[in-house]
């Protein structure tokens, strides 16, 4: 598959990741190479990894703990340190091998010590590859609050090696296929109509699809790097998404959800959302709503959840002068962004998704 240029990065894929990763290594005067991965990761993905790369350097492996409850400044202040304590200078290199939770913090990490050093993200999850792969976002979770903390700076490189996809289990398959719909749903009716009839794809077809799903996600964020408007669609279902993710997230009395499960449910929502406010076929989002539904189980919502997930709403990160602010569809393809939403119509959309 032929690299994808993005913004001030590449996107390589397969054999062609260690072959331009070597040569950049080879051809770059770098002084050590710090390699940040979670106890998963290491044990499924770095041998592999590391059998591939041909470098002279020394080479340091920092291990965190999995799990979006890790994505934070405590974590952060971990990697700081270690980097330190193992006399990481200005001219060192971070390689970061894990899903979006390794991706995003270890971006966020290089970008921030001694006020930024090179890094390169090997993506391993689904959903790291079609989502955290461009468009430069590093950052972590602020308690509860997904991606609170951060900064849009791109790696040197991103390798997507789709061959680490079968260390997955099927759930993470799962979350890493809301972030393929929804490049669909917002962008290209076709791919959507691709994604839907998954029983007839192959193990071929997968690698094309996510390359096309990084293609849709990388023309966004070439023409609005620093998500002016445009970039704004790809929050479409991350509104109420997040905030249920984040709500599941801190309620112990609640089996967490992945991002990508979430993020469903949010498209769900906004679907509903968008028959009321931007002029949704209704039988559109009837045939959304089914189609996300044959592949996610259903979540029942307690009617005392409603509230405080509307609440959390409020520090989604597009929200502007007080306002919480929607990405919506007016047809598959086609979305409107900007857009403020009655509660009572928050609260129907949730009816409408249980019902």
């Amino acid at each position: 598959m032929k690299a994808i240029i993005s913004q001030d990065s590449i996107v390589y894929f397969n054999t062609e990741c260690y072959v331009s990763l070597n040569k950049h290594l080879k051809a770059t005067n770098y002084s050590k190479l710090f390699i940040i991965v979670d106890e998963n990761t290491l044990e499924h993905c770095y041998p592999d990894f590391c059998s591939k790369i041909e470098t002279t350097l020394d080479i340091e492996v920092i291990q965190i703990e999995a799990g979006e409850e890790n994505k934070n400044i405590e974590t952060c202040s971990g990697v700081w340190n270690a980097l330190s304590e193992l006399n990481a200078d200005r001219k060192c290199l971070i390689i970061n091998i894990g899903g979006g939770v390794v991706t995003d913090l270890g971006g966020f990490v290089a970008s921030t010590y001694k006020r930024g050093i090179n890094y390169i993200n090997v993506p391993t999850s689904l959903l790291a590859m079609v989502d955290a792969s461009v468009g430069g976002k590093t950052g972590v979770d602020l308690g509860n609050l997904k991606n609170q903390i951060g900064v849009i700076n791109t790696s040197e490189m991103v390798l997507i090696d789709t061959n680490f996809l079968n260390t997955l289990p099927q759930n993470e398959m799962r979350s890493g296929l809301a972030e393929m719909l929804k490049h669909g749903l917002i962008q290209d009716e076709q791919y959507w109509n691709k994604l839907i009839d998954l029983s007839k794809l192959t193990t071929s077809d997968l690698d094309d699809l996510i390359y096309e799903s990084v293609v849709i996600k990388n023309n966004v964020v070439t023409q609005d790097p620093t998500e002016q408007g445009l970039r704004k669609t790809l929050n479409f279902g991350h509104t109420l998404g997040h905030a249920i993710e984040s709500y599941y997230l801190e309620n112990e009395n609640k089996t967490t959800l992945l991002h990508g499960e979430a993020v469903a449910i949010g498209m769900v929502l906004a679907c509903y959302i968008s028959t009321k406010l931007t002029n949704l076929s209704p039988d559109t989002c009837d045939s959304i709503k089914q189609a996300i539904l044959d592949t996610y189980e259903k979540v029942i919502f307690d009617t005392s959840d409603l509230a405080p997930i509307i609440e959390l709403m409020k520090f989604d990160k597009k929200n502007s002068h007080g306002n919480i602010n929607f990405v919506l569809l007016s047809a598959i393809g086609s979305t409107v962004i900007d857009q403020t939403v009655p509660n009572d119509i928050i609260l129907e959309s949730f009816e409408y998704y249980m019902n």
